[in-house]
């Protein structure tokens, strides 16, 4: 075993996890200056500069009666922009990616007979707060995911109260991180065959790493896929997918880990006083 390598697998992870978790803080764009829209007419001709983000909102004011355009600055004004879900949902997937390398590595250090007992135990109580966390993540998706489309099918004033806030996405900066992110997991797998070829040997371990992998194209595409004032749609979208396949592998996990524990208990039974 090169632990050099293995040390620097499981770094690239949690770093990984880190970026996730962090993406809400970092990702949410301002969203652009529409202001010039209050004290308009409905369907005024657009002024020289105007700003080409705001241009689906005015032209969804136009198609309303008796709109107010102030009141839909006012509304997008109060609301700060939305960060998304897809990135932090992958946090779901390769928490448990880490927490099963990381109790790999742990075999290193810690003496066989007590490792055996550990895992099962560790296992366990990480895949009971993953399912735990990914089902409730997966009923805030699924909520928002349904608001945002029926606000988008109420024509026309829900389509512009889904527009004030959440028509403006930080695509650009959804792609960047997800580049990264996936460089981050390739670097990491690579890390683990050059740790040790057994690794690939491993049908859990390169499956749930190959999941990991999975999720983070499925965001990307979602992200891709459709204009960008209805990325924030397809973003929650790819959240509930990723959310389905975190809460997939926690009851795998959860099912090893309790005939794990299983098997422990029975050796101690047989085992001679």
């Amino acid at each position: 075993m090169r632990r050099p390598f293995l040390i620097a697998a499981l770094a690239l992870l949690a770093l990984c996890v880190l970026v996730e978790v962090g993406s809400p803080i970092l990702l949410p764009q301002k969203s652009p200056d529409c202001s010039v829209l209050s004290g308009t007419k409905p369907c005024a001709p657009l002024p020289p500069g105007f700003p080409e983000d705001c241009r689906p909102l005015h032209a969804a004011i136009c198609e309303g009666e008796d709109v107010d355009p102030s009141d839909v600055v006012r509304t997008q004004k109060e609301n700060p922009p939305t960060p998304g879900l897809g990135i932090p949902y992958l946090a779901l997937v390769d928490a448990l990616l880490l927490l099963t390398l990381g109790l790999m590595g742990a075999s290193l250090i810690i003496p066989e007979r007590v490792h055996g007992r550990v895992q099962g135990l560790a296992t366990l109580i990480g895949s009971i707060v993953a399912l735990l966390t990914g089902f409730g993540l997966l009923m805030a998706a699924i909520a928002l995911t349904l608001t945002m489309i029926t606000l988008v099918a109420s024509v026309p004033f829900g389509t512009l109260a889904y527009l004030a806030v959440w028509g403006f996405f930080n695509r650009g900066g959804a792609a960047g991180t997800l580049g990264f992110l996936m460089f981050l997991k390739l670097a990491a797998g690579v890390c683990l065959v050059l740790a040790h070829q057994r690794f690939l040997q491993n049908k859990g371990l390169v499956l749930l790493y190959l999941t990991s992998l999975l999720a983070n194209a499925v965001v990307s595409l979602l992200h891709g896929l459709v204009p960008g004032i209805l990325v924030s749609i397809t973003d929650a979208v790819s959240a509930i997918i990723v959310a389905i396949l975190g809460l997939i592998w926690a009851v795998l996990l959860l099912v090893g880990a309790l005939v794990s524990i299983l098997k422990v208990l029975r050796l101690k039974r047989a085992a001679p006083a």
